[in-house]
């Protein structure tokens, strides 16, 4: 299974926007029983995450943060691509084709590697996942900015949060795109193809942990072979 990738299409540039278009807009608002209403509500809070259900027109799978960027990092090098991925709280939020929710676990507790993927939240049908503004707030420097950070006492300038107004819901949930909607009708991974990023991912996070525990057993090992031989 670890090394099987369904026959998908794939796309080999990964996508830098965080900007979602016109039609990634009409996609998403497509997800509400009012799309009008969520255009409305965009037009009228432009910077602010709203809420969207899922089990029609896409299902979400909620992985940690570190775990949902391998698996994102996974589609796109070796992978078919991904679907919209974006992030809130902490966490990576990937687009999925509807019914991939229900059926991911179920791949997963039988997959060998299962048992070292993190637990990943599944929002399908009945559930509602809050995305993120479809155009931040752009970031800004605050005055004396770029001199603290010249001193090394301030943030960079450009951080996310440098533009934020007080209040600004983005700035509190953390919530922006990675890749964001650009089309009316985006392809989504379905729980194969997410499968198949999670063991790569799962399979790729032991290598790492192993090359990070190396270098401090080597040490240990040459400080026990100097004793034996006296040198």
């Amino acid at each position: 299974m670890s090394d099987w990738l369904p026959e998908t299409p794939r796309n080999l540039a990964f996508p830098t926007t965080a900007y979602v278009t016109l039609a990634g807009a009409d996609w998403l608002a497509s997800a509400s029983p009012h799309p009008e209403g969520m255009h409305m509500l965009w037009a009228e809070r432009p910077t602010a995450p709203s809420v969207l259900p899922c089990g029609a027109v896409f299902d979400v799978i909620n992985a940690p943060a570190l775990f949902g960027r391998r698996m994102v990092d996974r589609l796109w090098s070796a992978g078919p691509g991904s679907g919209p991925v974006a992030t809130h709280r902490g966490r990576i939020l990937l687009f999925a084709s509807p019914g991939t929710a229900q059926r991911l676990p179920a791949l997963l507790a039988w997959e060998e590697w299962g048992s070292a993927v993190p637990h990943l939240l599944c929002h399908g049908s009945g559930d509602a996942v809050t995305v993120p503004p479809l155009h931040p707030r752009p970031a800004t420097a605050r005055p004396g900015t770029a001199r603290a950070a010249g001193a090394g006492r301030g943030r960079a300038v450009g951080h996310p949060a440098e533009g934020a107004e007080p209040g600004d819901p983005a700035a509190s949930t953390g919530s922006r795109w990675l890749v964001a909607p650009d089309v009316r009708d985006p392809w989504l991974p379905g729980p194969d193809v997410l499968l198949w990023a999670c063991v790569r991912a799962a399979r790729g996070a032991l290598g790492a942990d192993q090359e990070t525990a190396r270098p401090h057993q080597e040490p240990a090992v040459h400080t026990a072979d100097t004793a034996l031989t006296g040198g």
